[in-house]
């Protein structure tokens, strides 16, 4: 596993120079969240033209050691990491361990819930020996039965569409399990449903130096089809949600920004 070692200059409040500390004590007050309380956190990087990922598809491609800081630091402050189940499979999650040598949340397991319609579960999770949690519809359920324990499958349809899933019954359920402070680390289409129903406490985004050019989605993304579907490309599914900014950081070496943006 790589080692952080660039430094950051904390912009907004600030300024304040945070040198690289294996500990990340500063990092860390910067991004607590009260203990009990449900907190929905959204981490995404992009490039300064937009982009969610790279030539290879995947966001790994287009972050960096400033954000690899930050990343764990927003791991270790969690209880549970939410993914949509495509992203899950296309970026390769397996079971996920608290990084090490940072404060943790709790002395629970990091616990991974995915998102899926479909209910498949990707097949390094499936094979693994710590199961995530699958959060799906009605049809969705008995698909990832196959797969999984009954206990780690979350049945939340949704009141309009039974195969849907209804994202806020589904931080419900998780929540109701002692998993209240929630990381979500994407895809695009996940982060739009959370969006969309009013879901996300906060939006940390990391803004990548470079230009990749058309192609690759923005980090909000409506569905191709289905509810919360775009009714035309181009228009917004909701409102826009004002955010306040909570911190800017710098990394001074590359230019690279990562802002925490407060949407409640």
């Amino acid at each position: 596993m790589r080692s952080a070692t660039t430094p950051l200059d904390l912009l907004v409040p600030g300024p304040e120079h945070l040198p690289a500390d294996p500990a990340e004590p500063r990092l860390t007050s910067l991004h607590a969240v009260p203990a009990g309380t449900p907190h929905v956190r959204a981490n995404m990087v992009a490039t300064v033209d937009g982009a969610a990922w790279g030539a290879d598809h995947r966001s790994g491609s287009i972050n960096d050691d400033a954000d690899w800081r930050v990343f764990r630091v927003l791991r270790a402050a969690a209880d549970v990491v939410l993914i949509g189940a495509g992203t899950a499979r296309h970026e390769g999650y397996t079971a996920l361990d608290r990084p090490a040598g940072l404060p943790a949340a709790s002395d629970r397991p990091l616990e991974l819930a995915l998102v899926s319609r479909s209910g498949r579960v990707p097949q390094l999770l499936a094979d693994g020996d710590r199961p995530p949690l699958m959060i799906t519809g009605a049809t969705g359920a008995r698909t990832a039965a196959r797969l999984l324990p009954a206990d780690r499958v979350l049945e939340v349809p949704s009141a309009h569409d039974p195969d849907d899933v209804d994202v806020r019954a589904g931080l419900a359920a998780i929540a109701a399990r002692g998993l209240a402070r929630v990381l979500c680390e994407g895809g695009p289409t996940l982060l739009a449903a959370l969006l969309r129903d009013g879901l996300v406490d906060e939006l940390c985004v990391t803004t990548s130096p470079r230009v990749v050019g058309p192609g690759p989605s923005r980090i909000v993304a409506a569905p191709a089809s289905g509810p919360g579907a775009a009714p035309a490309a181009g228009v917004p599914t909701t409102p826009p949600v004002p955010a306040r900014l909570g911190h800017l950081l710098h990394a001074p070496g590359t230019g690279t920004l990562l802002a925490r943006w407060l949407l409640r």
